[in-house]
């Protein structure tokens, strides 16, 4: 990795207000992030979606002065859609014009077999298309494709970091886990380029199949009390306020249960509208909430669609009734549940699509609008 950034490369400007409530109940983590790659570490960061893991990435890697290539494992169904993810990464990541040189001489000679450039397209580098590649052909792309990253640094004299959002999700079509290894190896081996591998909290726990000496960092839910303050902040920036009378703030953190990006959601949409001379009560709360989960509920129903039977009659149970033991018989019973490995499958596959918190902080869905949806759809 590259050698520690010295400090006044390391902080490179001073936080806004803006960065400062974006990171709010986070800055231990960010810290901790920041310190990370400022010293040429890798990292695993785990969480459920919007808990904020890539906000503290990108924020981390700016403060680093770093150039950033950030690959959407979700979007690979197989090695010739992830190597085409790797080009876009890329793609995006190159900006400079020293980098876009760089890029455009690597193409013309190292990837001259398998690659195509093209500056002014935005997808500058992408796979060769005539003749289309053999799966040999895409291996070998594969292969140098990972060298670019480390090349580039040592190229542009800066930190280089790959983030790889979702990186688990290759699993489900890497049955041999040859790409992963091969990549883990790329991690392992590499010294000029720092890797940030994105997951769920039930996905960090199984280390033993990561890259080793990754600096872990997981976020749980935020405490209620932290969640209020960041409210209070951001809502009086435009002269709006729970009503201390009501329980606005209750209904408030009842519905967002530590959930930074639910809470963001609903702030925003608070924040749009005109209230009775700035304050908020509990119709104002509720009425927004519906209005917010209306506009939701396309997302929240696709997401069920793909959800085989078993996975959706536990999400639906759980979102109507939490339990430390949803293994148990009284709870098998009460939800009609199946038994065994049916339901251990499903308990595991919901928590690896990061849908539900584990034992660690009960079994409950790890998305509290979606939870409300839910119940409200189910009542």
């Amino acid at each position: 990795m590259l050698g520690p950034i010295p400090p006044e490369m390391a902080l490179k400007s001073s936080p806004t207000k803006e960065s400062v409530l974006e990171l709010f109940g986070r800055q231990a983590q960010f810290q901790e992030i920041t310190h990370t790659l400022a010293n040429g570490k890798d990292l695993l960061i785990a969480g459920v979606p919007g808990s904020g893991r890539r906000t503290l990435v990108r924020r981390a890697a700016l403060e680093v002065g770093a150039k950033v290539i950030e690959v959407d494992c979700i979007r690979a169904t197989d090695g010739r859609r992830f190597v085409q993810l790797l080009c876009e990464g890329i793609s995006q990541g190159v900006q400079s014009q020293r980098a876009i040189a760089f890029l455009r001489d690597w193409a013309g000679q190292e990837g001259q077999r398998w690659f195509e450039f093209n500056e002014t397209s935005a997808r500058k580098l992408s796979l060769q298309r005539e003749p289309a590649l053999t799966e040999d052909h895409l291996w070998q792309a594969y292969q140098q494709l990972l060298q670019f990253p480390q090349q580039l640094a040592i190229a542009v004299e800066r930190q280089v970091i790959l983030i790889f959002l979702g990186f688990p999700h290759i699993r489900a079509w890497d049955r041999t886990g040859q790409w992963e290894t091969c990549l883990q190896e790329a991690i392992a081996r590499h010294t000029t380029a720092n890797y940030v591998l994105v997951t769920t909290l039930a996905e960090s726990r199984n280390r033993l199949d990561e890259p080793s000496g990754l600096m872990t960092v997981c976020l749980t839910p935020l405490a209620d009390d932290v969640v209020a303050a960041w409210a209070q902040l951001v809502l009086h920036q435009v002269g709006l306020s729970f009503d201390p009378r009501s329980s606005a703030l209750d209904l408030f953190l009842n519905a967002v249960q530590g959930h930074i990006g639910d809470a963001s959601m609903l702030v925003r949409r608070l924040r749009q509208r005109r209230w009775h001379q700035g304050r908020l009560d509990e119709a104002a709360i509720q009425e927004t909430l519906e209005d917010l989960l209306a506009d939701l509920s396309n997302i929240f129903e696709s997401i069920l669609v793909l959800l085989p039977a078993s996975q959706l009659q536990l999400l639906e149970s759980l979102a109507l009734d939490p339990t430390d033991k949803p293994q148990s018989r009284d709870y098998i019973q009460k939800h009609h549940l199946s038994r065994g490995g049916s339901l251990q499958g499903a308990i595991a596959a919901l928590q690896h699509k990061g849908l539900i918190y584990g034992p660690d902080l009960g079994y409950r869905l790890a998305l509290p609008l979606f939870a409300l949806w839910i119940r409200q759809r189910l009542r």
